[in-house]
């Protein structure tokens, strides 16, 4: 799995405090909503050129740990 811990940053004064790459104003979320859109990894990142294969996977390793910490409530 890809270690994000050096990619995602989380700043509160920037997109509300949540999980971006690197410092910039792309979420983690914003990646993962691309994804289940349909676009490819190619697309986001000719969209996107400041966004890297490593970015991507960052934003996936990052939702991964997330989804397994997550404790539901019956």
């Amino acid at each position: 799995m890809t270690d994000y811990k050096n990619i995602i940053t989380i700043e509160p004064g920037k997109r509300g405090g949540k999980p971006c790459i690197r410092g910039m104003r792309i979420t983690v979320g914003d990646v993962l909503g691309w994804l289940a859109s349909g676009m490819s990894e190619e697309e986001i990142i000719a969209d996107f050129p400041e966004v890297t294969h490593i970015d991507i996977l960052a934003c996936l390793a990052y939702a991964a740990e997330k989804e397994q910490n997550v404790r539901v409530m019956l």
